[in-house]
């Protein structure tokens, strides 16, 4: 009888705390802009610079701990594994995730969004343009075209928050 009542405390308290357990986001959730979406590292809005601002502040800099406000302009078709952002002057940066890490959802283009992590001069091979056009579903004459590496600024993410 004993056995039987201690197996029966036993299964309670197990499914007490299975139904209790926390996802990790308890009271962030709660207090979090339902309008907004996180991804990657938790970060907010605040002290944001304008995309359009980074070539003058990235200036005579190899890279820079930064965080940025601005436009989705495209995004990986196959994963979310990248995006592209407008950085102003007819200009995309390329935005990659911190260690391959998490992922945007690939229709989150034209939305708002707020990145933190560091942006950096980056030179692109020929054949990760190929590659990056491939994913965005460009034709095979379009990639045929890309014959030459591109020297621009990319971006490293840790964190991501799009405004739905």
């Amino acid at each position: 009888m004993k056995k039987l009542i201690f197996v029966s405390l036993i299964g309670t308290a197990l499914l007490t705390s299975c139904g209790n357990q926390s996802d990790g986001n308890d009271n962030k959730t709660a207090s979090k802009d339902t309008t907004l979406k996180y991804f990657g590292d938790t970060i907010t809005l605040d002290g944001a610079l304008a995309a359009d601002q980074l070539n003058t502040s990235i200036n005579g800099k190899d890279s820079l701990k930064i965080k940025l406000a601005g436009k989705i302009e495209s995004v990986c078709q196959k994963k979310g594994c990248w995006m592209k952002m407008n950085i102003g002057t007819n200009q995309e940066m390329m935005v990659r995730f911190k260690d391959y890490g998490f992922f945007v959802p690939k229709d989150a283009a034209g939305k708002e969004v707020v990145i933190e992590g560091v942006a950096f001069h980056d030179t692109t091979k020929v054949a990760e343009l190929q590659h990056y056009a491939e994913d965005a579903g460009k034709s095979k004459e379009e990639i045929a075209k890309i014959t030459e590496p591109e020297i621009n600024i990319s971006f490293e993410a840790h964190g991501v928050i799009i405004k739905k």
